[in-house]
């Protein structure tokens, strides 16, 4: 049963990450958690081990169709790969009640920028990239804060942070949203690895569930990754925020409530 759930939810991880480029991170904890039955510090080092890699695999069709910008995603890893380590620190110090709150405090959040970004346009941003590169006098105070944010939340929690790393590079940078997946895809893996460094002495691995969930997650991200050029994803990031605000009620109730 153990392993039919993980490669259930590896594959629902990997076709959000493809389709969204973020999101399905949201819910790797959770369902890790509460499907599985890990404790929180495996289920955040598994978690970012898939993460990495179904991310990692993700943007090799957006690489070969070159639907990424390397420049900000090097920007975004530069700032946010030692936030991820802080993240992970403070996250060593925090007692775990206080983490399961903020987690599903941060869902909500992303469930929220979720809805926000599919009622919105996909053009026209505070920060436009101009023909000859980014002016980073005006668009690094707006775009470098978001950075270091997501990678505070990679380190403590876990999550990759397309959500917030997608409507920052779409209306911060105005850049395409084919392009800003691509990129996000990039920067989660960036951080996710980075994650990975800070989270490696705190627990110990089941190998064979985190292939188990690699494996199925690479496979719906490569898939989601093709099907996502041909179509509309407005309507399940609509549902998808739906259901993240379900997941982020019954962590708040379980950690609060039943505990």
């Amino acid at each position: 049963m153990t392993i039919a759930l993980a490669l259930a939810f590896g594959a629902v991880i990997g076709i959000l990450l493809g389709l969204l480029g973020g999101g399905g991170s949201i819910m790797a904890i959770p369902a890790l958690v509460y499907a599985l039955g890990l404790d929180f510090e495996q289920a955040v080092l598994i978690a970012l081990i898939v993460i990495a890699i179904a991310s990692a695999v993700g943007a090799i069709p957006k690489v070969l169709i070159k639907q990424v910008n390397w420049r900000l995603a090097g920007v975004f890893a530069v700032a946010g790969i030692p936030a991820t380590f802080a993240g992970s620190a403070i996250g060593d110090r925090l007692p775990q009640t206080a983490i399961m709150v903020g987690f599903a405090v941060v869902m909500i959040v992303a469930g929220i920028r979720m809805l926000a970004d599919a009622d919105a346009d996909d053009t026209g941003g505070a920060c436009e990239i101009a023909e000859g590169g980014i002016n980073w006098r005006r668009c690094a105070p707006r775009s470098l804060p978001v950075a270091v944010v997501v990678g505070l939340l990679t380190g403590l929690f876990g999550v990759g942070g397309g959500f917030l790393i997608i409507p920052a590079l779409v209306i911060m940078l105005g850049v395409e949203m084919p392009i800003a997946v691509g990129t996000s895809l990039l920067i989660i893996t960036a951080n996710s690895t980075a994650g990975i460094a800070s989270h490696a002495q705190d627990a110990t691995i089941n190998w064979s569930l985190t292939a188990t969930f690699v494996g199925t997650a690479v496979v719906g991200s490569l898939i989601a990754g093709q099907l996502g050029t041909k179509l509309d994803n407005t309507r399940l990031q609509r549902w998808f925020a739906y259901l993240v605000f379900i997941v982020a009620a019954y962590v708040l109730i379980d950690t609060l409530l039943l505990h």
